[in-house]
């Protein structure tokens, strides 16, 4: 039988369909656009630089999970995550949040509760002060990258030419005295390094614990701001006048990341900050003092109260992820025992994500490479976010307070205090200025009349 010719045009014109659907099916891009893509917000702090990187270890086990990461300076993660959580905005599936926004969030129903992290994961092996400060009504909302508190670093080989023996328990005005007998700017070195960078997780993560010590607070028990008192003005003027006398240069604009990069290259001889960059110090492919760093717990004035701070860098899945199991698959990956067995494995245990586990602090091989160790995991088993202060406090949180309303006060605090830094105001018209702006906006939001 004769087959028509149109027929045969369309036997070839369908043949032609298929073929052309069968090599889009085999593509690269097609098989991309299967995937569960994963946009992941984080801060560019060292540790989440190695997760960053060992992140492939994830995407080659799930062939079906692509990775998208947003790496932001600390302070702009903060509004950027915030903005985007409180208008339900949906750009990410995995965000970097921590201690003070995580019970905050869940309150207000904006996180997905983490319930769906595998039966080996073990919730119970995360440090308990951690593990609760990243939950809400007993239900964990985020989980940690790494905890912290915050501890000093010292440069053991300036300490000793001076002839200066650090007690256990060091002291701000004998931290003063030190910091006087190691300054030599003239050979690159720096008596003290300290935050100075305005923002509510910068400057004033470390300004808190030294009002706190000196026996201040942020608010009485009747939510009246308590900034222009003599505690704090004795605190404030410490820290200038040691920053203007034994700081390095433009103080005022170094957090975290600037300090680390300082002390790590020679030209700090004391450093007050989170017990999470001891790590970083110790480890020879990231510090130049590796072998001539010493760790104390963090200075205290008049009470102990409040003095070393308890934070975590943690990772949460917004009620707006796209794909929250996928997610959670994620977070769990990037936080379990396996994944500290993998950073030991790829950059040695000096480098594994520190103050999460009590498995790593009972590991020997952790142990005998983080001479540090001990002093990280008491900083974070004694600092108590319920008493702050010398004082009473109708809130919680050391080196922040916990309401919605504490990311604009202390982000406004601590630019006022940049300025004192610099001189270009005194720090009681500093202190003033921060006393009326704090109490405007707590009668705005209705905390007080």
């Amino acid at each position: 039988m004769r087959i028509p010719r149109f027929a045969k045009v369309l036997v070839v014109f369908l043949t032609g369909v298929m073929l052309v659907q069968l090599l889009y099916a085999c593509s690269p891009r097609s098989q991309a656009a299967e995937k569960t893509r994963l946009t992941i917000a984080t801060v560019n702090n060292g540790d989440m630089v190695v997760m960053q990187g060992l992140s492939r270890k994830f995407e080659s086990a799930n062939p079906d999970i692509q990775l998208r990461w947003v790496v932001l300076e600390e302070n702009v993660l903060r509004q950027r995550t915030t903005t985007d959580v409180a208008s339900q905005g949906g750009q990410f599936d995995v965000m970097t949040i921590g201690s003070y926004e995580t019970p905050i969030w869940a309150r207000r129903n904006w996180l997905k509760p983490l319930d769906q992290l595998g039966e080996k994961y073990d919730v119970n092996d995360l440090l308990k002060p951690i593990r609760e400060g990243l939950s809400n009504n007993g239900k964990l909302y985020a989980v940690p990258f790494y905890g912290e508190s915050s501890m000093l670093y010292y440069r053991k080989d300036l300490f000793e030419k001076a002839g200066i023996a650090v007690p256990q328990q060091p002291t701000y005005p004998q931290m003063r005295e030190w910091a006087s007998k190691i300054h030599d700017p003239a050979h690159g070195v720096y008596g003290v390094c300290l935050r100075g960078k305005p923002g509510w997780g910068e400057n004033i993560a470390f300004v808190s614990t030294l009002v706190n010590t000196y026996g201040g607070r942020w608010f009485d028990m009747k939510w009246q701001p308590t900034i222009n008192t003599p505690a704090w003005k004795e605190a404030i003027a410490f820290y200038v006048d040691l920053l203007n006398k034994y700081g390095p240069p433009g103080a005022s604009s170094n957090g975290f990341n600037e300090n680390l990069a300082l002390f790590s290259t020679g030209k700090c001889g004391m450093w007050v900050d989170a017990t999470v960059a001891a790590g970083l110090l110790s480890n020879p492919k990231e510090s130049q003092v590796y072998d001539k760093v010493g760790f104390a717990r963090a200075p205290i004035e008049k009470y102990p109260n409040g003095s070393n701070w308890l934070w975590a860098w943690a990772l949460a899945v917004p009620k707006t992820s796209k794909s929250p199991e996928a997610a959670q698959k994620f977070v769990a990956w990037a936080t379990s025992k396996e994944y500290i067995q993998l950073v030991a494995k790829e950059n040695g245990w000096v480098a594994v994500p520190p103050g999460t586990r009590t498995s790593t602090y009972q590991n020997p091989n952790y142990r005998k490479a983080a001479p540090f160790a001990e002093i990280v995991l008491g900083a974070i088993e004694s600092a108590d976010i319920t008493h702050p202060s010398a004082e009473p406090t109708p809130y919680k949180g050391v080196q922040y307070v916990d309401i919605p309303e504490f990311q604009a006060i202390g982000s406004a605090v601590g630019q006022t205090l940049a300025a004192a830094l610099t001189n270009r105001t005194s720090v009681d018209q500093a202190l003033q200025q921060s006393q009326k702006s704090t109490e405007r906006f707590m009668k705005h939001t209705g905390y007080i009349e």
